[in-house]
């Protein structure tokens, strides 16, 4: 059997140091592994045997044989790497990252928002690197949480008496009419329609839930054609009355004012509020002499133009509350 030409003399102090590295719990798995080989290689053990023993290549044997014989402890720690040589520039990445927050139609790209393969061809496109791929693009923008596929929408409000609109229905969230204070028998509904609303039935029944498993929605449905939702919601109580009509218009809408105003405790009520939107069915001013002629406590607060996101029933989601 061939003997190595790297010879293994360990002093007390290593073998001490090698048994306990070779026998912790805590030690990492490379260390126990290098220490067992030099251990069997002190006692003059062959490579071959030591590598069957420990369970790892011959090579891998002689390597740490070889370095420990060369540089003793020292020669059993992982020496330093170079690592991949960088290809591209701080500067080159920051001007990538700037090409992100810049609109497509900045750059006369046919494109409605940025994707990461779109940015790596614009890039290149560009002069700013010779090639890149997406999957680099994309590790660039999430360092910096930029995310240019997204979007969020937003309107200017056009409506030249903005304040005015909102501050009287804010005040009215706040039980406060004209400054002052609404009674107990005053109330605030906001309503607000949903037109197009799929109705759908499910070829088969849903399966309840049960310990570790959801409940389980089959796929397939049936078409009902769509309807129109309806809602009024009662902003202090947290009650919704909803109802659905074969369309939106004035008809429909009177139908949901009269299934509110006909119950207790608005039909009694001192001033019911009605708090809506622009739409077509309850615009304007005859839209309000209209409410009022049917039910005298009843007031129609219009919202400022664009605003349906200070309409409390379009973006509130009641806790507790109830389909009446």
């Amino acid at each position: 059997m061939m003997c190595s030409p790297y010879v293994v003399l360990l002093n007390n102090t290593e073998e001490t140091t090698l048994r306990r590295r070779a026998n912790s719990a805590r030690a990492s798995q490379r260390d126990v592994l290098r220490a067992r080989i030099v251990l069997a290689a002190g006692q003059d053990t062959p490579n071959a045997q030591i590598a069957t023993t420990v369970g790892v290549h011959v090579d891998t044997v002689r390597k740490w044989r070889r370095r420990f014989s060369k540089d003793g402890m020292d020669g059993l720690r992982d020496r330093p790497r170079s690592g991949r040589p960088r290809q591209f520039t701080p500067a080159t990445v920051a001007e990538v990252k700037a090409l992100a927050c810049e609109l497509p139609a900045m750059s006369e790209t046919p494109l409605a928002k940025w994707s990461c393969p779109e940015l790596a061809r614009e890039a290149v496109d560009r002069g700013l690197v010779v090639s890149v791929s997406a999957s680099t693009v994309r590790r660039w923008l999430a360092k910096d949480a930029i995310k240019p596929w997204q979007h969020r929408t937003w309107i200017f409000p056009r409506d030249p008496n903005f304040a005015t609109k909102a501050a009287h229905v804010l005040d009215l969230y706040e039980r406060l009419f004209e400054g002052h204070a609404l009674r107990a028998d005053e109330y605030v509904i906001s309503a607000d329609e949903k037109p197009g609303v799929q109705a759908r039935r499910r070829i088969h029944a849903n399966l309840p839930t049960g310990p570790g498993r959801a409940m389980r929605v089959e796929h397939e449905y049936v078409r009902g054609g769509t309807l129109a939702y309806l809602a009024a919601y009662d902003v202090h109580r947290a009650r919704v009355f909803g109802r659905c009509e074969p369309t939106t218009g004035i008809a429909p809408f009177t139908n949901l004012v009269d299934q509110l105003m006909t119950t207790e405790p608005y039909a009694s009520a001192r001033r019911v509020f009605w708090v809506v939107d622009n739409g077509s069915s309850h615009r304007g001013w005859t839209a309000a002499k209209r409410l009022t002629d049917a039910y005298p406590n009843a007031v129609m607060i219009h919202l400022p133009v664009h605003a349906s996101w200070l309409n409390q029933v379009s973006v509130n989601r009641p806790s507790g509350g109830r389909l009446a």
